[in-house]
């Protein structure tokens, strides 16, 4: 079974950096997609940014030019390095893979961005 395990999320103030990062273990299958998905208080689930094993990336709007998704496959690892950061970044952030056999996602880590 695959498992996924977050860290990196904490308090940082607006325009301060924050670095995440995914590990996924118990892997059979290779991971064809890991991706950061975010969820503020009172809206939906949405996607931050995801990169395929060929190393082929996508970003949400609002994470173009300040977000970026490096990945580790070796180590079946995947970061979302968080830069300039706003208040409106504020969510909890989920790791998803996914594989030929389904969709995996971790608990969550919490970001909070202050003024």
């Amino acid at each position: 079974q695959v498992h996924l395990v977050e860290s990196g999320g904490g308090l940082v103030q607006a325009g301060g950096s924050l670095r995440l990062s995914c590990v996924a273990s118990g892997i059979d299958f290779l991971l064809n997609v890991m991706g950061w998905y975010h969820q503020a208080p009172g809206k939906q689930r949405e996607m931050v940014a995801t990169i395929n094993d060929s190393g082929s990336t996508n970003y949400a709007d609002s994470a173009k030019g300040r977000f970026a998704i490096p990945r580790d496959g070796a180590k079946n690892t995947v970061y979302l390095q968080m830069n300039s950061l706003k208040p409106e970044d504020t969510a909890v952030y989920y790791c998803q893979a996914i594989n030929i056999v389904r969709v995996y996602w971790g608990q969550g880590t919490q970001v909070t961005v202050s003024s």
